[in-house]
């Protein structure tokens, strides 16, 4: 068995699936759109593993959790990017184009590296070897 996919609601999903192109090489599908329930979604297709749905519906409401708190529940999704040179790449080029970083590159207790950004809308993105 495998994960298949996260899904994440957002208000804006065109601008979300941007970004998971622009900086992590996601193919994104086309947007399925069901007007009767008014709901779209875009899947994101990753060369390995897991894929992300982003979902819009304009009645879901807003999170209340503080994005720079941890919180119960699902709290960040990591993407590997090959290893520690590109970690840092990474995090310096979200860095220049304006996105928050959470923690910056490091060696975790448990052996990791890792980073962790905000994406658009405030999800934890673990950039990890």
């Amino acid at each position: 068995m495998r994960l298949h996919h996260v899904a994440l609601w957002s208000k804006d999903i065109e601008r979300l699936a941007a970004f998971y192109r622009k900086y992590f090489g996601a193919c994104a599908g086309e947007t399925y759109v069901n007007r009767k329930k008014g709901f779209s979604s875009i899947f994101l297709r990753f060369d390995e593993g897991c894929s992300i749905e982003l979902m819009h519906m304009a009645s879901i409401p807003g999170n209340a959790n503080d994005p720079e708190a941890q919180y119960l529940g699902l709290i960040h999704l990591a993407i590997s990017v090959g290893g520690e040179g590109e970690v840092d790449a990474k995090t310096e080029e979200l860095r220049r184009d304006g996105y928050t970083i959470v923690s910056e590159p490091r060696r975790t207790g448990d052996g990791y590296y890792e980073s962790c950004v905000f994406d658009p809308d405030g999800n934890r993105i673990e950039i990890t070897v």
